[in-house]
């Protein structure tokens, strides 16, 4: 098949959410993908919007459900938003309605979106206050919100949980810099502290701050718009309080999930691929753990090509002991690719032992997997050990459901290298973080159907 790129429609029509997807399985795929904008980066991007009544134009935008949502809730607050190109908004902050914030509609809006929690950070620089519902999102475990707010604290900000609503309500009339140690090294809540801290009085140190490539954009745009932060991609941060800040344009990077995730995909469909403008300067250690699974690939200028694989062989440690692949901070392995290591390890040759150390209920899918015939021991909520069966038993197509985003992306990758047909329901987690994924892979051969 000639190589492919799925086209860019508008968000007018893209696919809708909801419903499931048919599958079948057992073709191999050819041709070349491009990543879409990063989710996490992009929730991180369009909170900040917030800090300026000066427009900021924001490119590579995902127009993926949980982006889309947020960009909705903006315009609820009184933010200007206009899609200026495919991929490309502007924004302007100049009229925010606080009152907003104590209404019915912004309780749902809120609480159905985790990423709305990064609000709070710059409202509460410019406008001395915030409020938001417990946030949602998704259901991979215990995702506390202490960082964020014990920073707030720590700026000078008084914090009020309401149980009985679900409600968190910070005010700081004046914020002052400070120095702080991180309890955790939360991306979010690093994001949210150093939000609130770019307009603080005086100069705020953050240590033990994440430092994701991430993070390094949301403080690079936040320096193009007039902060003052040094000490980006180290875990300590040191930011000098400004009066205000201005607009900006600013570019999303490629998504490393979904680089990852294709990755896997190639090597399970046995597929020649090439994943397109990956911005392999801020991949870290994705492609090399993934060359530990065996997998092939070549490195072209800021491309990934991936041969056609019939067999790829789990590497061990030097003494010979079985690979463990483990989630950690920045510069670590993120966690959100451990679903992918894992279903792509099931056709592996070799053994391999998966710990998941953050979220606790993130391997619970592991028993679809192991319905369609793979071999997979799990040793208990954190951890899994996967039994490759080098191609000589394939996985059968079987109906499931998707828990979270990245499960559900593991499941399609196990459904489109399954013999057979397989049903995924609920694949509105799916849409959550994959921008039409099914007509982007359709179009390198994929017969997926969205019904």
């Amino acid at each position: 098949m000639a190589d492919t790129v799925a086209e860019n429609k508008p968000a007018e029509t893209m696919s809708s959410t909801g419903g499931s997807f048919e599958i079948t399985g057992g073709i191999k795929l050819s041709g070349t993908i491009e990543p879409q904008g990063a989710k996490n980066e992009a929730l991180q991007i369009l909170c900040a919007v917030l800090l300026t009544n000066e427009t900021c134009i924001i490119e590579n935008v995902p127009e993926i459900r949980d982006v889309i949502k947020l960009i909705e809730l903006l315009k609820k607050m009184g933010v200007q938003s206009e899609r200026i190109a495919p991929n490309t908004f502007s924004f302007t902050a100049n009229n925010i309605d606080l009152d907003y914030l104590e209404t019915k509609e912004f309780a749902k809006l809120g609480a159905g979106l985790r990423g709305s929690i990064m609000i709070i950070g710059p409202l509460l620089a410019r406008f001395g206050k915030a409020a938001i519902p417990r946030p949602g999102g998704d259901k991979i475990g215990r995702r506390r919100l202490d960082t964020h707010f014990i920073g707030f604290q720590n700026l000078g900000a008084k914090f009020n949980f309401d149980s009985n609503e679900n409600f968190y309500r910070v005010d700081a009339q004046h914020l002052k810099g400070t120095y702080m140690l991180l309890d955790e090294a939360s991306v979010t809540g690093t994001a949210n502290i150093v939000m609130a801290a770019v307009m603080a009085e005086g100069t705020t140190s953050i240590y033990n701050a994440a430092c994701e490539p991430y993070l390094q954009q949301l403080c690079k745009m936040l320096n193009q718009m007039g902060a003052k932060i040094s000490g980006i991609g180290s875990n300590l941060l040191t930011i000098e309080g400004v009066k205000s800040l201005k607009g900006t344009r600013h570019r999303i990077l490629p998504d490393m999930i979904e680089v990852g995730s294709f990755i896997g995909l190639a090597a399970m469909t046995q597929s020649e691929i090439t994943i397109k403008n990956v911005g392999l300067a801020h991949l870290g250690i994705i492609p090399t753990t993934f060359q530990r699974l065996g997998i092939k690939m070549e490195f072209r200028g800021d491309d990934i090509y991936i041969p056609a694989q019939e067999m790829y062989e789990i590497d061990t440690f030097i003494d010979g002991s079985i690979l463990t692949i483990a989630d950690q901070i920045w510069p670590g392995f993120t966690p959100d690719l451990l679903s992918v290591i894992l279903v792509t390890a099931t056709q592996a040759s070799g053994t391999i032992l998966v710990h998941q150390k953050m979220f606790e209920s993130r391997l619970f899918f592991v028993d679809k997997l192991i319905d369609m015939g793979a071999q997979i021991i799990l040793c208990d909520p954190h951890r899994a050990t996967v039994i490759g069966l080098a191609r000589k038993h394939p996985l059968k197509g079987i109906q499931m459901t998707s828990p979270d985003i990245r499960a559900g992306v593991a499941l399609l990758i196990a459904a489109l290298s399954a013999k057979g047909k397989s049903v995924i329901h609920n694949i509105e987690q799916i849409d959550r973080g994959y921008e039409r994924i099914d007509e982007r892979l359709n179009a390198l051969g994929a017969q997926i159907r969205r019904v």
